[in-house]
C-alpha cells in the first residue's frame, strides 16, 4: 500500500506545527519567550530534517556513523540533557532568590515587631486575612 504522503512531508508538518503552538503559547503568554528558543530550534531541526534528510545521512558518514538514524537519537538525547540541566540550573537560582527573600521578609518583620512590641499586630495575620 502506498503512503499517503511521504516520511519527509509527515516530519516538516510536524516541525511546523511544533513552531506554530510555540509561537501561540508565547502570544498568550503561557510561555516565556526566553525559554521558547529551545523549542523553536527543535521545530527548525525538524522541518529541515524533515525537508532535507540526507543532511543528517551525510553528517553521520563524515562522524563514522554507520546507521545514520542513530545519529538524530544521539543528538536529541544530547539535547534533552543540556535543555534538563538548564532547568535545573534556573530552578536553583530561583530557590536561592526565595530563600533570599524569605530571609528578608523574616528581618524586616523582626524589624516591625522591634518597632511596635506593644502593639499585638501580627504581620503573619495580614498576610493570611488577604
Amino acid at each position: 500500500m502506498k503512503p499517503l504522503m511521504p516520511y519527509q512531508w509527515t516530519t516538516a508538518i510536524l516541525g511546523v506545527l511544533i513552531a506554530g503552538a510555540i509561537f501561540l503559547l508565547v502570544r498568550r503568554d503561557s510561555l516565556r519567550s526566553r525559554y521558547s528558543v529551545w523549542w523553536l530550534l527543535v521545530a527548525i531541526v525538524i522541518v529541515i530534517v524533515g525537508f532535507f534528510p540526507e543532511i543528517f545521512n551525510r553528517i553521520g558518514l563524515y562522524l563514522g556513523v554507520h546507521y545514520p538514524p542513530i545519529l538524530i537519537m544521539t543528538l536529541s538525547v544530547g539535547f534533552v540533557l543540556v535543555k534538563i540541566l538548564a532547568m535545573d540550573l534556573e530552578r536553583s537560582l530561583q530557590e536561592r532568590k526565595i530563600r533570599r527573600l524569605t530571609q528578608r521578609l523574616a528581618i524586616l518583620e523582626g524589624l516591625l515587631q522591634e518597632r511596635s512590641p506593644d502593639e499585638k499586630h501580627q504581620p503573619d495575620d495580614a498576610i493570611n486575612n488577604a
